[in-house]
């Protein structure tokens, strides 16, 4: 049977462009494993969207003096843009401003509070007597009542990642005006996650083995702390998903409450649009789909410890409200590989500041593929890291470039003028040759392990350590000059390293598609490495939404990572350079950039 795997990336909020530090928590790592399992051979759904609703696009339009509706339908399009330059391979990345997302949202609340999960409060809001009206979290700051932070949030501290009940923050202020709000009394729905808290932990507890400390020191640990509490999940705004509950008009869900459902109703969208409106369920019903998160730390509460409870408190609700004649419960996630922050040349990247490496601006200058192994090279897996320009300068030419890049060009370059552009035979190999193979052939299984493991960063790392060993097995035996002497052997060499340097460019297929699928075809390989990313324009009643679609190669099915063997006498194609070298004046003039 077909393995099922279900790539969730978090969903970027429509108020600013996406930098290089939301790139390497979630987008890059996603697509990193979603090439891997295609290459499997694995049934594939990568999906995510932008987050269209919350405070963070209100304030965005307040500021720019538009309705909420025209940020979002300004950044929209850019991260598609981003995504499709960069080769961010989603099947689906759509919107939460959409038909299907708002009425699976609306479902869910309705089933959680037929299922007893939701509570109706009276709290304390923050109220701006200036503008006469409740203020949404976001649009109050203050000093965090848990780590001291003084720019918290009131409904999430960004310094140490935990949920704040806004009652609580210190010393509030208005981003509107800098005025002190006042506590006034409003309603609101609550989830219950302290009668959910058994589940959940059972939930954690059988996935500690695995998960990142990180992720299980913020949920689990949290729950062993302090334990689960009520949560509210509607909020004073009117841009969102309406609240479905009669006389609550002027109320939405809370962004954090529907936000993580639109993992749920992006692949019912993508089953719709393919006309195929049940295969959804493939991947959320089917007990054997494995489902990865890719997200930063300060999202890691919600979907380690929220949108399980969500998932637990619906059951099989859900399935049974969208048709399914025998519904089943849909599953739970089963990693949550979280990374942690990338800063920038020693700051903390802040967007308000230009103190960022935004990614359209960056692919004006560089290639994709040299950004992509960049960023896995500096991926934040297990502590903040930091993107240095003088180190991306060093990792481009020292490492892409010479490691990589010379060894694919020298090899093909000279075998294609001394054996008119066909492979040669080596009429057999040396001990040498073999051992070469050998240690090449090995690491299909080996960086397959630690793909499999979400470390990321290792598994290139390691591939690279392999190029490496064929440039050493190269300079022992240099065909080069083998050939002056007796072209029979420069055949073995040279045939050796064709079949290691087509093996490593499947290994370095995920992390640098663009320039393994041109030497794929360099090689002459007929089929794709991969399918291209299309855009499908959609319309709704909530107005017109732009979807990217990965479209799938012909090998899909197909397990196409192992070490497959070249035959003598296929021609290949002209080589051509995979990698441009930079020049050290790009350190100085990008860091010139910064902050401008």
């Amino acid at each position: 049977m077909t393995e099922h795997i279900l790539i969730a990336v978090a969903w970027p909020y429509a108020n600013s462009d996406i930098h290089m530090g939301n790139i390497t928590g979630s987008h890059l790592p996603g697509d990193i494993s979603a090439r891997y399992h295609r290459l499997r051979g694995r049934k594939v759904l990568m999906l995510s969207g932008t987050d269209s609703h919350g405070t963070a696009i209100t304030i965005k339009a307040d500021e720019k003096k538009v309705k909420p509706y025209d940020i979002y339908q300004h950044y929209h399009p850019r991260f598609l843009e981003l995504y499709r330059r960069l080769g961010i391979s989603y099947d689906i990345f759509t919107s939460t401003h959409t038909e299907t997302h708002f009425d699976i949202a609306q479902k869910i609340f309705t089933i959680l509070n037929q299922n007893g999960y939701l509570t109706k409060k009276v709290s304390k809001q923050w109220y701006s007597e200036t503008l006469q009206r409740y203020l949404p979290d976001r649009y109050v700051e203050g000093t965090c009542y848990l780590c001291g932070y003084e720019d918290a949030r009131s409904d999430q501290c960004e310094h140490c990642g935990q949920m704040l009940e806004p009652e609580k923050l210190i010393s509030p202020r208005s981003r509107v005006d800098g005025s002190t709000p006042l506590l006034r009394d409003t309603e609101h729905y609550y989830l219950d996650l302290s009668t959910l808290e058994p589940k959940i932990y059972e939930f954690l507890k059988a996935r500690e083995p695995y998960w990142r400390p990180i992720v299980m020191n913020q949920s689990l640990g949290m729950i062993q702390s302090v334990g689960l509490k009520e949560t509210p999940i509607t909020r004073d705004l009117d841009w969102g998903i309406p609240v479905p509950i009669e006389g609550w008009e002027g109320k939405c869900l809370y962004v954090w409450f529907e936000a993580v459902m639109g993992y749920l109703s992006a692949a019912v969208e993508k089953a719709k649009l393919d006309g195929a409106k049940d295969a959804w369920r493939d991947f959320w019903v089917n007990p054997e789909t494995k489902s990865f998160y890719f997200i930063g730390k300060d999202n890691i509460t919600f979907h380690a410890v929220t949108w399980p409870a969500e998932l637990l408190g619906i059951t099989d609700g859900l399935d049974a409200a969208l048709g399914a004649e025998d519904p089943e419960p849909l599953i739970l996630p089963y990693n949550v590989p979280a990374n942690e922050f990338m800063n920038l040349e020693g700051r903390k990247i802040s967007g308000s500041h230009n103190w960022a490496v935004w990614g359209l601006d960056a692919l004006d200058r560089y290639d994709p593929d040299a950004l992509r192994y960049y960023l896995t090279a500096a991926m934040p897996e297990t502590r903040d890291t930091d993107w240095d320009w003088e180190e991306f300068f060093q990792k481009n030419n020292n490492e892409l470039v010479a490691t990589w890049g010379n060894l694919v060009n020298r090899v093909l370059s000279f075998t294609y003028k001394h054996w008119e552009g066909v492979i040669p035979d080596p009429h057999g190999l040396r001990e040498s040759d073999l051992a070469l193979l050998d240690t090449v052939r090995a690491g299909f299984e080996s960086v397959a392990e630690k793909l499999e493991a979400v470390e990321l960063r290792n598994a290139m790392a390691e591939v690279m350590s392999l190029a490496t060993e064929v440039n050493k097995y190269l300079d022992v035996h240099a065909p080069w000059f083998e050939i002056k002497t007796n072209k029979a052997e420069a055949a073995k060499s040279v045939f050796t390293a064709i079949q290691a340097i087509d093996w490593l460019k499947m290994m370095f297929a995920p992390f640098l598609p663009f320039t393994s699928e041109a030497l794929n075809a360099i090689i002459g390989q007929s089929e794709r490495l991969f399918g291209e990313l299309s855009t499908e324009e959609i319309s709704d009643s909530l107005g017109t939404h732009t979807v990217l679609r990965y479209e799938s190669p012909s090998t899909t099915g197909q397990d196409r990572w192992q070490p497959e063997e070249l035959k003598p006498g296929m021609p290949f194609n002209q080589p051509s350079p995979l990698f441009k070298k930079l020049d050290h004046s790009i350190v100085d003039a990008e860091r010139a950039r910064l902050g401008s």
